[in-house]
Order: C-alpha cells, then sequence, then structure tokens
C-alpha cells in the first residue's frame, strides 16, 4: 500500500491545486447559499474521484486477476494519458494570459449567485472527474494503484489516501469560511486572484510534469 500512495501522491497534489475548482468554490462562499452550496460542492468532488477511482480500478483489478498479474495494457494507457497531459500543458501554457490582460474565466462562473445545492454538487462532479485533466489525472493514479499489485482492501485505502489529498484546494477554502466567517473574506479573494491569473502557469507546470511521468512510467514497465 505505501508504494501505492507513493507512486500517486504527486497526481493528488495536482488534482488539489486545480485553480478553476478553487476559484469557484470561492466564489461560492460569497453568495447567500455559501452554507450549502460550499458543502455541497465538496460532497460532488469527493463523489466524482471516488466514482471515477473505482470504476477504474474494477477494470484493472478484473484484467489482472484474469492474467495472475499486472496488466501490460496499464503501461500502454499510460502512455496515453502522459501524451495527452503534455498536450493539455502545451494548450495551457499558450493559452495563459499576458501581462495586462484579464484572465478568461468559464461562463458559469458568472451564474454561481443562482447556484442550488443540486447545481453545486453536480457541478463538483463535473470538474472532478468529468474535466478533461482531472479525468487523466484520476485515471492515471487509478491505474498506477492497480499496477501495484496490491490487495483490493489496500488499493481502496490507496485511493482513499489519494482522495484526501486531492480535495484539500476545494476544502481548504470552505473550512476557511466556516472557521473564520467574515474574516476569511480577504484571504479567499486573494485566493482567487493569484488562482484566476496564474491558472494556466500553474496547470501547465502540473501537466508537463505528471505527463513526463506517466510518459517514464509507461516505458519502464515495459
Amino acid at each position: 500500500m505505501n508504494q501505492a500512495v507513493g507512486q500517486t501522491l504527486a497526481f493528488a497534489v495536482a488534482v488539489g491545486l486545480s485553480p478553476i475548482p478553487i476559484i469557484g468554490v470561492v466564489l461560492m462562499l460569497a453568495t447567500p447559499r455559501a452554507r450549502s452550496n460550499g458543502p455541497a460542492f465538496l460532497a460532488g468532488w469527493v463523489a466524482g474521484l471516488a466514482t471515477l477511482g473505482t470504476i477504474v480500478l474494477l477494470i484493472s483489478g478484473g484484467a489482472d486477476a484474469a492474467e495472475g498479474g499486472p496488466a501490460d495494457w496499464v503501461n500502454f494507457l499510460k502512455l496515453a494519458l502522459g501524451a495527452a497531459l503534455l498536450w493539455l500543458a502545451l494548450k495551457q501554457w499558450r493559452g495563459r494570459p499576458r501581462a495586462g490582460e484579464e484572465p478568461e474565466l468559464p461562463s458559469w462562473m458568472r451564474s454561481v449567485d443562482h447556484f442550488t445545492a443540486g447545481r453545486a454538487a453536480s457541478l463538483g462532479i463535473a470538474l472532478s472527474a468529468i474535466n478533461p485533466k482531472n479525468l487523466v489525472l484520476v485515471v492515471g493514479a487509478a491505474a498506477t494503484i492497480a499496477q501495484t499489485g496490491a490487495a483490493a482492501g489496500k488499493q481502496a485505502i490507496a485511493l482513499a489516501i489519494f482522495i484526501l489529498i486531492g480535495s484539500i484546494g476545494t476544502g481548504l477554502p470552505i473550512l476557511l469560511y466556516f472557521a473564520l466567517g467574515e474574516r476569511s473574506k480577504r484571504v479567499l479573494d486573494e485566493l482567487k486572484a493569484w488562482m484566476a491569473h496564474n491558472n494556466g502557469t500553474i496547470m501547465a507546470v502540473i501537466c508537463l510534469l505528471i505527463g513526463a511521468k506517466l510518459i517514464g512510467d509507461g516505458i519502464s514497465g515495459f
């Protein structure tokens, strides 16, 4: 299990540092429905990571059980995921705002004032499990856990640790909001502004590093 946790730590940190979900939850915490929508978003985020990760583990576990050991196709999957992340890194780098430019943020952020708890939870699921960057990272992490060949229970614990670390970024603003109340506003506003202006750079670096790691792991696995 220690091997699985260690090998997925970088994936978890990359998921946890995703700027767009952090900005989204900070915006929700500035609305009248903050006390319901913030936790609902976090619940959706965790559910998305858990569902996608579990599906990959079950698929990988079924293949491994049939072959008696770690499946070679996981190495091909890692190569494909690594290439996808390198492409995303290039796209994010090219799309980053230049000096003096305002960052372009998703259109849904302009309507967070009207979100219900259900919509906030649905958005959390979408950003954690359907968003292309997170989809690649979660699949890569779950495939890495499966390839260690650990027992099912230990794989589940490793996935739970991955989810916990991957939820720190979205969970921390909510914790600050409930712990500090109005005093958290300045800190959260500064965090939102910094994340918005550096989103492209952060994601380009993350995708580049994790993509290179996946390709290296895929090659060394053969």
